[in-house]
C-alpha cells in the first residue's frame, strides 16, 4: 500500500479556486468556435498553454486560456 503526501499548506497561488476553474476542451472550442484539432496543433507548436493532465482527461486553467485569447485579440488588432 502506498500513501500520498499532500501538502495542505501549499501556497494560495498553487491551489484551485472557484475564481479560476479548470475547463475542458469542449468549453474552449465552444467559447472560441475553433476545433480541438486546431488547439492541439497549437499546443504541439508551443503556442497554446499545455493541459493539466488528470488521468486521461485534459484541463486548462480558465485564466490561462483567457490570457491567451486576450493576446490573440491584441495581436490581430496590432496592439
Amino acid at each position: 500500500m502506498t500513501t500520498t503526501n499532500l501538502n495542505i499548506n501549499a501556497s494560495p497561488d498553487t491551489l484551485l479556486s472557484a475564481q479560476d476553474p479548470l475547463i475542458d476542451m469542449t468549453f474552449i472550442t465552444t467559447f472560441t468556435g475553433m476545433t480541438d484539432k486546431w488547439f492541439y496543433k497549437l499546443i504541439g507548436d508551443g503556442l497554446f498553454p499545455k493541459p493539466i493532465k488528470l488521468g486521461r482527461s485534459s484541463r486548462w486553467r480558465r485564466s490561462e486560456v483567457e490570457t491567451w485569447m486576450r493576446a490573440r485579440i491584441a495581436d490581430s488588432r496590432g496592439a
